[in-house]
């Protein structure tokens, strides 16, 4: 089981850059996927970015491409997000998600972090 933990978030100005963080304890395999989601008032739950914890096969929303990365550390225990060029539409709860090896499915959901990007 691999349990995991975002920080990070807070309220920037639009145009402005965080970085959220992903902490994980447990199986981080290199072929599992550690993701990134995000959900706004009155919206449901999107996808924003992917990546295997290997570092490969980065994958993007397209409403963050060319603006957010994703990324891992070299030990496999955190994952991150960088978001730059932010947007007032970029506001939302920010979820940490990660799959079992070789799935496509989000097994694992962390607690949540608060972005808010005013205008």
């Amino acid at each position: 089981q691999v349990q995991l933990v975002e920080s990070g978030g807070g309220l920037v100005q639009a145009g402005g850059s965080l970085r959220l963080s992903c902490r994980a304890s447990g199986r981080t395999a290199d072929n599992s996927r550690v993701g990134w989601f995000r959900q706004a008032p009155g919206k449901e739950r999107e996808f924003v970015a992917r990546i295997r914890w290997s570092g490969d096969s980065a994958y993007y929303a397209d409403s963050v491409k060319g603006r957010f990365t994703i990324s891992r550390d070299n030990a496999k225990t955190t994952a991150y997000l960088q978001m730059n060029s932010l947007k007032s539409e970029d506001t939302a709860v920010y979820y940490c998600a990660a799959g079992r090896p070789f799935s496509v499915v989000y097994d694992y959901w962390g607690q949540g972090t608060q972005v808010t990007v005013s205008s």
